[in-house]
C-alpha cells in the first residue's frame, strides 16, 4: 500500500512553531517513505474561522518548501458526504438524537448516559454516536499501546449539532477514509480524539489508518503553544532557523556547515536522516530556551 499523510489545519489563525513541527513531521514521513502528503483545511466550524486564515495557511508552508500533492481539500465541501454518514448511522443504530443541555451534562459529570437518553427525530437536537461500555485499545507508532472505556470517558458523542454544524470526529474520521490516508501523524493533543475516531470508522464499516502522535511542543511554562494561546505566527522570514530547530524537535540536528542553508537543502536533508530520529518519550516536549523560537 502506498504512504498517504496529510496535515489538517484548522483556519482559526496563522500557523506557529507548534504546527510547523507536526507539518514538517508529516511531511517527511510521507516523502522518506515515498508516499504522498496531502493539505486538508479542516474549515468545519464557521464561527473560529478567521476570514483569511486558510489562505494564509497555504502561503506559510509553500514559503517553508512543504509542497503538497493534489488540491487542497477544504471540509466546508463535504457536508453532504458527511451528512450520508450520519444517515447511515442512524440507519444501523449506532447513532441517536438527543437533547440534553449542558448545564444537564455537566449535572452528569459530562458523562453522556448514551441512547437511554434518545429521543425521537428532531430538529431541535444534536446526534451523537454511542459507544461501547468496554476498553478500546490499539497501537500508537510512537506512544505505544493507547486503551480507554469510551463509555467512562464522556460517553456518547456529537457526530452532528444542534445547530446542524457536522462534529470534528464525524468529520476528520471520514475525510481520512475517503480520501485513502495510511498514516495519521499528529500532536499528542489530539490522542484522545483517536479512540473516538476508530470506532466510528469501525460503525462505518472502513478502515482506520495508522496513527502516531508525537510530544506538542510546550513553552517554558509547559502550556501547549497554540494559535488561542498567542503564539508567534511563523515568519518565512526566519525559515532557515525554524527549521531547523523544528528538525531539531524531532531528535535531528543538521551539522553546522547547514546552519542557514535554504528550506529546499534543510528539507532535502531532513528525507535522508529521517528514519534516524527518536521521538522524545511522552506526549509533551519542551522548545530548549536557547531556541529562542517565540519572542
Amino acid at each position: 500500500m502506498t504512504y498517504r499523510g496529510r496535515f489538517a489545519p484548522t483556519p482559526s489563525g496563522p500557523l506557529h512553531f507548534g504546527s510547523l513541527v507536526a507539518a514538517l513531521a508529516s511531511w517527511l514521513e510521507a516523502r522518506a517513505a515515498g508516499g504522498e502528503w496531502l493539505v486538508r483545511v479542516d474549515d468545519l466550524d464557521p464561527p473560529r474561522e478567521v476570514p483569511g486564515a486558510a489562505d494564509t495557511i497555504l502561503w506559510q508552508l509553500e514559503q517553508f518548501g512543504l509542497e503538497w500533492d493534489h488540491s487542497v481539500i477544504y471540509q466546508s465541501q463535504r457536508h453532504s458526504a458527511y451528512q450520508a454518514a450520519v444517515d447511515q448511522l442512524l440507519e444501523q443504530g449506532h447513532a441517536f438524537y438527543c437533547t440534553l443541555t449542558r448545564k444537564q451534562l455537566a449535572a452528569l459529570d459530562h458523562n453522556h448516559p448514551g441512547i437511554r437518553a434518545a429521543v425521537d427525530a428532531n430538529a431541535d437536537a444534536s446526534i451523537r454516536l454511542a459507544v461501547p461500555d468496554r476498553e478500546l485499545c490499539y497501537g500508537d507508532d510512537i506512544q505505544g499501546e493507547v486503551c480507554n472505556n469510551l463509555h467512562n470517558d464522556g460517553g456518547a458523542f456529537v457526530i452532528r449539532r444542534r445547530d446542524g454544524l457536522f462534529g470534528y470526529q464525524l468529520a476528520c474520521a471520514l475525510d481520512d477514509a475517503d480520501d485513502g490516508i495510511t498514516h495519521v501523524l499528529r500532536g499528542a493533543d489530539l490522542l484522545d480524539s483517536t479512540l473516538r475516531q476508530r470506532w466510528l470508522l469501525e460503525c462505518l464499516g472502513r478502515p482506520a489508518p495508522h496513527y502516531a502522535h508525537l510530544p506538542v511542543i510546550t513553552d517554558g511554562r509547559d502550556t501547549k503553544l497554540s494559535k488561542s494561546g498567542g503564539s508567534e505566527a511563523l515568519d518565512p522570514g526566519r525559515a532557515s532557523k525554524l527549521l531547523s530547530a523544528a528538525l531539531y524537535c524531532m531528535g535531528l540536528q543538521p551539522p553546522k556547515d547547514l546552519q542557514g542553508a535554504p528550506p529546499a537543502t534543510l528539507l532535502e536533508w531532513g528525507k535522508v536522516h529521517y528514519p534516524e530520529h527518536h521521538w522524545p518519550p511522552g506526549r509533551k516536549q519542551p522548545l530548549p530556551a536557547e531556541l529562542k523560537v517565540e519572542s
